[in-house]
């Protein structure tokens, strides 16, 4: 069962989600902001990290410049989910190698666990073939 990290500030999106990502049966660990969020991606090296980019204290862009200075983090796998549509914001998130840049009112929850089902496959499918070579 593949593990995920949501981290997002604002608790019933934060719920939402996990609630609709342990339906679709994922093991899906949670924090409230980055600082918490950098901490449990070292600690529990989830799958995928789901991470909102406007939070307070340590905002997901420099959460996420963090985690790849860590050796496993450099090739974590993440993806944004946000309000901002911000093209700077988006350029600044690309600097770190994310996987994709989800705008959250752009996507209903179930487009949301489906695409990160297909992102999970896709990263399974690198790995096997990274593994045959």
């Amino acid at each position: 069962m593949e593990t995920i990290l949501v981290i997002e500030d604002m608790d019933p999106i934060r719920q939402a989600i996990t609630a609709a990502l342990a339906k679709a049966g994922f093991n899906v660990l949670q924090a409230s902001n980055g600082k918490e969020g950098l901490k449990v991606a070292l600690e529990e090296h989830p799958d995928i990290l789901l991470v909102d980019i406007i939070m307070p204290g340590l905002d997901g862009i420099d959460m996420v410049g963090k985690l790849r200075e860590d050796d496993w983090g450099k090739d974590a796998p993440v993806v944004m989910l946000t309000n901002v549509e911000d093209s700077d914001k988006i350029v600044a998130v690309q600097k770190y190698h994310v996987y994709d840049y989800l705008v959250k009112s752009n996507w209903e929850l179930d487009d949301v666990v489906q695409h990160i089902k297909g992102k999970l496959e896709a990263i399974a499918e690198e790995r096997s073939s990274a593994n045959q070579e």
